[in-house]
């Protein structure tokens, strides 16, 4: 095959470096000056980065059954003026295979072949031992296509083109996708000390960037598709079918690996199932439930819901109450013939649309718009006698019953006293409630709304004033509308499970799934493990029986598990503190998992100053984080003080919001507000998060955030780039992701601790 003469493609090929792991990193050209006769010397010396920037990235994946093949365009960009050289890697998943590369040139596609695997890995190897680049590391233990590119002309652009296919993974009813992005988050362009050709190295340490990436995800499937979720990005998921959906997604600057997950399952409750494991430590996993898509009114629980809605004078304020009608409608209007339902209003008193539940025939929703219409706001603000009107409406059924609940202000008229209205509402006992309150705007006592829902299996909501009341209290009818199991259960056999999130199962409802994730304790392997899942549709108790389950003593995929446990654990403890008051044990719990994981809560501070300083549950700044071996005594740069947390005003709206939030959680990349605390005054960030760990950096070293409590394990000490260096990674493929940080780093693995020095 011929190719263009200003093309020099050569030892393009695939080699394996043997590593069970599984994460993999994105293609990258690595610049090296062009030399004579080829290239013309230029004038003056210009920079040279160590990688080139990743202008965009296009990526398109058609999967059929368990094959996915993937196209992937990438953009790079040449910003210096001189005519570069440049050697293209791309990790390649184990099961994988290259059916086309190609380089375009002046618009014209240059298809390139596959070569010598040896040659590969000897220029692999070669590169990084010269660069003595750290982040170069992150190919370790990888399946590797190399090629070499030229010419990559100055300040131009240079497009690749890739396709391969690969045989997706299935455990436990679950396939995975993983597509590379993570290489460049690591890679620093230094100084050297010599110049080539007029070609100098960058003077700053400069971070690779990441341009525009969009991606589309075509999936057909044997049986029917269940629980699509990625843990990585937000996406956007179109359904054809049963057994076909679209996923697509688009991000900037974001340089994590795109995962996506997704069950094949003819069932009527489909599960998905994935685990990680680290060995001689609790595991995690993370279970998805969700019906299948066709159900007939038939098949739909038959539900009581009473509203309840605040019409003091403060709703006339920025049309609130306008907006609240619509809302109010478009839930009613969405009943199905045999639920029941009823409106009560309230400001000084309450007023119910009926005496007690009406059905939701056309007779009954008519009723209703004409008593909604009629609403108007005026006066103060019952929460206690209105609350406890709207618990009355229901009966002894078998029935879902829900209570929705919502106002824009505090008790003003009758009982104020939170504990008092807590109390009076947990005296009227009503089996199986759901309640859902929903605050607007900041004057509102989040305490109240946070507890009521808490002891009630529902959870409270909060409108802000940018925020749209009638979307988003619409879009909570959508959801609710129309439940298929409820009261759930779930008999895990024989695996021992601890701290589950969410703490109690909730119902399943029509379109939506539900994301279980907590921790197992089984000392050894557990094989063919069978969960029993039970659950009510209307009076009658159904079982789905799960069989095959395996529970590894050691697993290496699903690194995002622990992260994403501790951010829901996390949240579940500061929701405990709000609505039960602070103590010690929790406050210290939160700081020792916010630390540890780098998770934002309110009682950990991220200072840009070298990361040992923090800020203690009382608000103090303390250093937590041991430096050279030693505790720091320089004083923290000042930053504002935590505060105590309040019932009421914005910060406790958003405190709620939180915390709900991160209960909820399904990613664990939201790292906008950690990134924005832990960036110093130069724009360095002095936080980051690598597969299960997180690290600090402390006088310019990267700094292991379980170190402080690893003094009792064996410390070695290896030099940056040395042989050993490069010896111990062959060894532990493990440790070149965590090495990638920076030339000083300090990490604990495998029950010893690495000081990587200069």
């Amino acid at each position: 095959m011929k190719l263009n003469r200003v093309i020099s493609l050569f030892c393009a090929g695939l080699f394996l470096l043997i590593s069970s792991e599984a994460a993999l990193s994105q293609g990258i050209i690595i610049p090296r000056p062009c030399p004579r006769p080829r290239c013309r010397p230029i004038p003056r010396p210009i920079p040279l980065p160590n990688v080139l920037p990743v202008k965009s990235i296009q990526i398109n994946t058609k999967i059929k059954g368990q094959v996915a093949t993937t196209r992937i365009v990438q953009v790079f960009r040449n910003n210096s003026r001189a005519t570069l050289e440049g050697t293209y890697f791309f990790p390649i998943p184990d099961t994988a295979s290259i059916e086309q590369f190609a380089i375009w040139e002046n618009g014209k596609k240059l298809v390139g072949e596959v070569r010598s695997r040896e040659e590969a890995r000897r220029i692999y190897n070669s590169i990084v031992r010269k660069k003595k680049d750290p982040g170069l590391l992150e190919y370790a233990g990888k399946n590797l296509f190399q090629a070499s590119i030229f010419p990559i002309p100055g300040n131009s652009d240079k497009k690749l083109e890739l396709t391969y296919s690969q045989v997706l993974k299935a455990e436990s009813g679950t396939v995975a996708y993983r597509y590379p992005l993570g290489t460049g988050k690591n890679l620093w362009a230094r100084r050297r000390p010599h110049r080539i050709r007029n070609v100098r190295y960058a003077q700053k340490p400069t971070q690779q960037k990441f341009g525009v990436v969009s991606g589309k995800v075509e999936i057909i499937g044997k049986e029917a598709l269940r629980n699509i979720y990625s843990p990585s990005h937000k996406v956007e998921v179109n359904r054809k079918g049963e057994k076909g959906a679209t996923i697509s997604f688009e991000t900037k600057g974001d340089p994590n690996d795109f995962q996506l997950f997704y069950g094949l399952s003819n069932n009527d409750f489909g599960m998905s199932l994935m685990t990680y494991r680290e060995p001689g430590k609790d595991g995690y996993f993370l279970m998805m439930l969700s019906p299948k898509d066709k159900i007939t009114d038939r098949e739909l629980v038959n539900k009581d819901i009473v509203f309840v809605l605040d019409t003091s004078g403060s709703m006339a304020d920025e049309g609130k109450m306008e907006k609240a009608r619509k809302a109010l409608l478009f839930g009613i209007n969405g009943l199905r013939s045999g639920d029941r339902f009823n409106v009560i209003n309230f400001a000084g008193e309450e007023h119910l649309m009926e005496s007690g539940l009406v059905s939701a025939n056309s007779s009954g929703k008519k009723t209703a718009a004409a008593f909604v219409k009629k609403l108007r706001p005026n006066g103060g603000t019952n929460i206690n006698d209105a609350l406890r009107a709207g618990l009355k409406q229901f009966d002894s059924s078998d029935r879902p019953k829900m209570l929705v609940f919502l106002t824009d202000g505090l008790p003003t008229v009758g009982e104020s006293n939170i504990d008092r209205i807590i109390k009076n509402a947990k005296d009227i006992k009503v089996n199986g409630l759901r309640l859902f309150p929903f605050g607007v705007g900041y004057d509102v006592n989040t305490r109240l709304l946070d507890k009521l829902a808490a002891e009630n299996s529902g959870l409270a909501d909060y409108i802000e004033p940018k925020e749209d009341l009638e979307i988003k209290v619409s879009s909570f009818f959508t959801k609710v509308n129309s439940p298929v199991l409820t009261n759930l259960a779930m008999d895990f056999g024989i695996l021992k499970t601890d701290l589950l999130y969410p703490r109690k199962m909730t119902d399943i409802f029509k379109g939506t799934q539900l994301t279980l994730i907590g921790r197992y304790r089984n000392s050894g392997d557990v094989k063919n493990a069978v969960f029993k899942l039970t659950g009510k549709t209307g009076s009658d108790t159904r079982t789905f029986r799960y069989a095959n389950l395996d529970f590894p003593k050691r697993t290496v995929e699903n690194e995002f598990l622990p992260r994403l446990w501790a951010t829901r654990r996390v949240g579940w403890l500061v929701e405990q503190i709000r609505t039960n008051g602070a103590n010690k044990e929790l406050k210290d719990e939160i700081v020792a998992l916010g630390t540890r994981y780098g998770i934002v809560t309110p009682y950990t501070s991220y200072l840009a100053t070298d990361g040992s300083e923090r800020r203690d549950v009382s608000g103090n700044f303390v250093t937590t984080l041991p430096r050279n071996g030693r505790r720091a005594n320089r004083a923290a740069r000042p930053v504002p003080r935590a505060t105590p947390m309040s019932a009421t005003g914005s910060s406790a709206v958003k405190e709620s919001k939180k915390a709900r939030e991160q209960q909820a959680a399904v990613d664990v990349f939201a790292d906008d507000e950690l990134i924005r605390l832990s960036v110093d005054k130069d724009g360095v960030q002095t936080v980051k998060k690598v597969g299960v760990k997180t690290f600090y950096l402390q006088d310019g070293v990267w700094v292991d955030s379980v170190y402080e409590k690893a003094a009792d394990l064996r410390e070695v000490k290896l030099k940056f780039a040395s042989n050993e260096y490069f010896d111990l990674i062959n060894k532990e493929k493990a440790l070149a992701k965590y090495f990638a940080i920076g030339e000083k780093i300090v990490v604990v693995w495998n029950r010893r601790v690495y000081h990587v020095i200069d």
